[in-house]
């Protein structure tokens, strides 16, 4: 049973600073400094990672990763069938050597996963990461909240697409180095064997690596882009993944038209796999430069657009 007297003392307490002369001694302390509104403070890089980090999809992607290399690499150990007589002439001479090597050292198992993902998989991973940027906040209704605070929209716009790239760079490196290493515990750490003929010394190995990796990574900002754009066109997430994967599969359609000629050279993805020019005697940088040329003039128009729109589209109304 309660006190009465305990009671009336805990009220007593409580109401004990509306007593009189309470506001006076307040009043005593002096003006308080105004707190000054920093909008670059808002929406910091790491708070923007830690999001990046605990969200569903970055841990299902990550997954991905980690565990095709290992699948790839005991699908092979059980296999039969000897990868240097398998392939076909599927995807061309390079591309058939690639596979028949595959199993020739941890390096030759990098490149033959890098080959395998490259062509959808890593392209999912990169648009999904690009196109849930502005898209995710508009879909989770936050947006017009953000720019409210106020958030300017070039600073919430650098800040999304820095975390966008970022995690997509660390998927697009994280793989090949995986699978190096998954690579050499199932097949040796032996220096890379060319899909032409001839062996790669160790630093030579490295460097051929260094350049798949750099390349691909310049790559797949034509896929962020195009990720990053629908973003900010539409409210839906899936909606700006989906779209980017579909134009992506579009280009590589028409890059398999031959009719198509001269001008399927100017498709985003005509020189998605130039990288293996790296892979010969001698490294061929012809398409590989352009290659790069094209990347960038593409993912330069489509970043410049998804600013450009975002600007002067109506979110706050």
């Amino acid at each position: 049973m309660t006190d009465p007297s305990s009671t009336d003392e805990t009220a007593t307490t409580r109401v004990a600073a509306t007593r009189k002369g309470v506001h006076d001694r307040l009043d005593s302390i002096g003006p308080v400094a105004p707190v000054e509104f920093r909008s670059r403070r808002t929406l910091g890089l790491r708070v923007e990672a830690v999001r990046q980090l605990r969200r569903r999809r970055t841990q299902v992607a990550a997954l991905l990763v980690l565990i095709l290399p290992p699948i790839i690499a005991i699908a092979f150990s059980l296999s039969s069938d000897d990868p240097s007589t398998a392939g076909g002439d599927q995807g061309g001479r390079q591309t058939s050597a690639l596979y028949g090597l595959a199993t020739a050292g941890g390096a030759n198992f990098a490149l033959f996963t890098e080959f395998a993902a490259g062509s959808f998989l890593l392209t999912v991973l990169v648009a999904l990461f690009c196109g849930d940027t502005v898209a995710g906040e508009a879909g989770w209704a936050s947006l017009r909240y953000l720019l409210v605070i106020p958030v300017r929209r070039s600073h919430l716009l650098r800040q999304k697409l820095f975390i966008g790239l970022a995690s997509s760079a660390i998927v697009l490196i994280l793989l090949p180095v995986w699978a190096y290493v998954i690579g050499g515990l199932f097949f040796g750490w032996g220096p890379a064997q060319s899909p032409l003929g001839g062996d790669f010394t160790g630093s030579e190995t490295l460097q051929r690596l260094a350049i798949v990796v750099g390349y691909t990574l310049i790559q797949s900002m034509v896929v962020a882009g195009f990720a990053f754009l629908l973003s900010v066109l539409t409210d839906a997430p899936l909606g700006a993944v989906g779209g980017a994967t579909m134009l992506v599969i579009l280009s590589n359609i028409l890059d398999s038209i031959s009719a198509l000629d001269p001008y399927r050279q100017f498709l985003p993805t005509h020189y998605q796999f130039a990288w293996l020019d790296a892979l010969g005697p001698n490294v061929i940088w012809e398409d590989m430069a352009r290659g790069v040329g094209i990347s960038l003039i593409y993912s330069s128009v489509l970043f410049g657009a998804a600013w450009w729109w975002f600007h002067r589209k109506d979110i706050v109304s």
